[in-house]
């Protein structure tokens, strides 16, 4: 039997307006302790390349980029039983409590990075008020990963705020 491993804190401020939502940390997150840790994940890529701006290698550079253009992120899954970093294998899982973000933060929209993160988000927030969208996972397993599928969302977002 697996152990229960745990996620990150959401990290959000009360500017955030965007909400992206993963599934659960890698096995390479997990060892750098902060979303998107895998340096092959297209997540940091993506987000410098639409905001044009270079952004730091640690968690505490990326945490300031994200909370500079008004963004939070959280794992929808907070801790469940896992082999490795494959999402087709969360079990036991506790999914994360969205008021502890949405009751602090003018969320507008919420995007989900992958098919396992609306999956699992449906189950619980499918009736939510907030608008939710899907987008093609960032994770380096996805070989279908679209960047102006994310460019597209990212513009239609922030709009010229960017």
């Amino acid at each position: 039997m697996s152990d229960i491993i745990r996620g990150f804190q959401p990290v959000f401020d009360a500017r955030s307006k965007l909400l992206i939502l993963g599934s659960f940390p890698s096995v390479k997150s997990r060892a750098v302790s902060f979303y998107y840790g895998n340096r092959q994940n297209r997540f940091w890529k993506t987000l410098s390349d639409f905001f044009g701006e270079k952004i730091g290698d640690t968690a505490e550079e990326k945490q300031r980029f994200v909370l500079s253009h008004r963004i939070a992120l959280w794992d929808i899954v907070t801790e469940c039983e896992i082999d490795g970093s494959s999402d087709a294998s969360i079990r036991n899982y506790r999914i994360a409590d969205l008021k502890e973000v949405l009751d602090h933060a003018k969320v507008e929209c919420i995007f989900l990075n992958g098919k396992k993160a609306l999956e699992i988000f449906v189950r619980v927030y499918g009736d939510i008020a907030v608008p939710f969208r899907l987008l093609p996972s960032t994770s380096p397993a996805n070989p279908r990963f679209s960047e102006s599928a994310w460019f597209d969302a990212l513009s239609q977002f922030f709009g010229s705020d960017v």
